[in-house]
């Protein structure tokens, strides 16, 4: 019997996944979780096979939560609204085995699930073509820079904050320019939140 717990925030959305896979013969629904942190203690009380995680739920995402789980035997499908690749991007990187979308038909969860425990990944098709495999030019210290910068700092709060020159910060800002290929903040944050390197 496939164990699964199922976190979601919105207790419709929570009863109808339970009661669909309540149907399947070959699976059980052994918890249910309305936040991310209730879902990681659920998981590593419960110890389920599968965990069906949406994305934007209150106290932790479950992007975040996954992240948290990856020590654990149990598999992760977030399931949810958002065809997004920072969010498809993310997912990945925090380890998850399935990305699902839930205007998807409902008897394609079950068969992910199946292929999940197969050993396989599952992500929807809509999601395909934003597998993006380019790896993040920045070296750690320009990467600081640019999430202080896209959180509203200024380049003299830049500087304070990593304890080094304001011209080194704007030597570092030309750098970052030059790797990611734009000319002005907003382009670079645009461009590293598309591409799921920082937060």
């Amino acid at each position: 019997m496939i164990r699964i717990v199922i976190a979601e925030d919105q207790g419709m959305v929570l009863g109808a996944l339970a009661s669909l896979l309540e149907l399947e013969a070959d699976m059980t629904v052994v918890g249910k979780a309305k936040t991310g942190v209730d879902a990681v203690a659920l998981v590593k009380q419960v110890q389920p096979d599968i965990c069906i995680m949406d994305i934007e739920m209150p106290l932790m995402t479950g992007i975040e939560a996954a992240e948290q789980l990856k020590e654990e035997a149990c598999k992760i499908i977030i399931l949810t609204t958002f065809a997004r690749t920072g969010y498809f991007n993310y997912a990945r990187a925090a380890g998850v085995s399935g990305y699902l979308l839930k205007d998807s038909p409902s008897d394609e969860l079950a068969r992910a699930i199946r292929t999940i425990l197969d050993g396989r990944k599952v992500y929807a098709p809509e999601l395909m073509d934003m597998i993006d495999d380019s790896t993040n030019p920045l070296t750690d210290r320009e990467g600081q820079v640019i999430q202080l910068i896209a959180e509203g700092k200024s380049t003299k709060e830049v500087a304070d904050h990593l304890n080094i020159k304001t011209g080194t910060v704007r030597n570092y800002v030309s750098v970052i320019y030059e790797k990611l290929n734009v000319t002005n903040r907003i382009e670079a944050i645009s461009l590293i939140q598309e591409k799921g390197w920082y937060k």
